[in-house]
């Protein structure tokens, strides 16, 4: 069964740092564009906000660049996406998507989906 499965998520202070985890089961991340997504409370989703594409490049929207940074562990099947210097604005379900096709994720529909975490940034 294919699944990715987000954990990480939780009440940071403004200021203060997270580390998402998306791992996935079922398949092999190794060849797969894996693309985090966001969704704050009655907005649209947004993103992908960074995509860790297979060849292990990297792409962060302005929203994030230079306070995100997406990593993977094809060892672990997991994809990291840890977060610096949170921002009130930045509190939402975080989601993990996955596609061979990077197209599909930069356009906003990877065939893989994880539940969501939530991450809350409030003091």
């Amino acid at each position: 069964q294919v699944q990715l499965v987000e954990s990480g998520g939780g009440l940071v202070q403004p200021g203060g740092s997270l580390r998402l985890s998306c791992a996935a089961s079922g398949f092999s991340l190794d060849y797969y564009a894996i693309g985090w997504f966001r969704q704050a409370p009655g907005k649209e989703r947004e993103g992908p906000i960074c995509i860790s594409r297979s060849n292990r490049s990297t792409y962060y929207s302005d929203s994030v660049k230079g306070r995100f940074t997406v990593s993977r562990d094809n060892a672990k099947n997991t994809v990291y996406l840890q977060m610096n210097t949170l921002k009130p604005e930045d509190t939402a379900v975080y989601y993990c998507a996955a596609d061979r096709n990077l197209r599909a994720v930069l356009s906003g529909v990877p065939g893989y989906w994880g539940q969501g975490t939530q991450v809350t940034v409030s003091s």
